[in-house]
C-alpha cells in the first residue's frame, strides 16, 4: 500500500464532491493523466506549483484502491511520480487537509512521510 497526494484549490476538491469524482486540473487534463506526488514530493510539488495560491486542500489516497490506473512515470529531472490515467473517484479519497500559505505565500503540505 503506498499513499499518494494530490493538491488541488479547495473549490475544486467542492465540485469534484459534487459529481462524485475528479476529472483532473486543466494541466491534468493537457497531460491525459492526474498528476499526484508522494509524501516526499508534496512539499516541493506546492512550492513549484502552487505558490501564492490560497485555499488549497490535498487528498490523500492509496494507490491500492486505484489497481492499474496509477502509473509511476519519470518526471523532465527523472524522479518517479505517480498518475493516474482516468477520474478519482471521490469515495476514495481516505482524506482531505487545507494547505495554508506560509509568510512567503507558499502552501504548507501536512502529509505522513
Amino acid at each position: 500500500m503506498s499513499r499518494i497526494y494530490k493538491i488541488l484549490p479547495g473549490a475544486d476538491w467542492s465540485f469534484a464532491q459534487q459529481a462524485g469524482r475528479f476529472d483532473g486540473s486543466t494541466l491534468d487534463l493537457q497531460d491525459g493523466f492526474i498528476h499526484f506526488s508522494t509524501a516526499a514530493q508534496a512539499q516541493e510539488t506546492a512550492r513549484r506549483h502552487f505558490a501564492g495560491q490560497a485555499r488549497l486542500v490535498v487528498l490523500e489516497v492509496e494507490t491500492d484502491d486505484l489497481g492499474d490506473a496509477v502509473r509511476w512515470e519519470p518526471s523532465r529531472g527523472g524522479a518517479l511520480f505517480p498518475h493516474l490515467y482516468g477520474p478519482l473517484p471521490t469515495r476514495q479519497v481516505r482524506g482531505v487537509t487545507e494547505a495554508p500559505l506560509d509568510a512567503d505565500g507558499l502552501p504548507v503540505i501536512a502529509v505522513a512521510s
